[in-house]
């Protein structure tokens, strides 16, 4: 199932697909998710935040007039000139001082947008390391390896407080608590209702 709906699910990570497959008969229910409706869910959400898989890692070459528009608090005319096109320079700009990144450091970098859920914020990830038990502070990656993405992603989807909206089968609601807002709903819609129909 996952194949035909991600058929290129393997492109950015070799072998996800078939870690996403393996781990979700033991993953799902250790969360304590055992609905298909809450299942459908998480897996519309993710479809939607990894690009079915291609896009794992947070794309974050902009350019300067995209990225006064998507932080225009965090990037003057001038930083975004100098920024344009260097990812990891817009990531510290865009993060550092925030989601406990520390001002002056790589941890916008390092904590970038990662995974079935985009974790995001040396904070996002250390709470996502307590749940899960891995060591994702000083190993991010771990967040994207083929054995670990389904538990993270469900996990994160589990801390953002997604359970209950879901239950009620409320995309919006869910979508809000994983997302902060509306971003991309129409997708997420349109995914549930592959998900559900899978």
């Amino acid at each position: 199932m996952l194949r035909r709906l991600w058929p290129h699910g393997d492109s950015k990570v070799s072998g996800l697909v078939e870690g996403i497959a393996a781990s979700a008969p033991t993953v799902f229910t250790k969360y304590g998710i055992t609905s298909d409706l809450v299942i459908a869910h998480a897996m519309a959400q993710f479809s939607h935040e990894c690009g079915a898989g291609t896009e794992m890692v947070e794309n974050l070459n902009y350019r300067a007039d995209a990225l006064r528009s998507q932080w225009p608090k965090h990037f003057t005319a001038q930083q975004a000139q100098s920024m344009a096109h260097n990812p990891q320079a817009i990531a510290n700009q865009a993060y550092n001082g925030r989601m406990l990144n520390i001002i002056g450091s790589n941890d916008g970098w390092n904590f970038r947008g990662r995974g079935l859920a985009q974790t995001t914020g040396r904070e996002g990830y250390q709470k996502l390391a307590d749940k899960t038990g891995l060591d994702l502070v000083n190993h991010p990656e771990l967040v994207i390896d083929p054995a670990n993405a389904l538990e993270c992603g469900v996990a994160d989807f589990v801390l953002c407080g997604c359970l209950a909206p879901a239950l009620a089968d409320d995309v919006v609601g869910v979508t809000r608590h994983l997302n902060g807002g509306t971003i991309g709903l129409i997708e997420r819609e349109h995914w549930l209702a592959i998900w559900k129909s899978a």
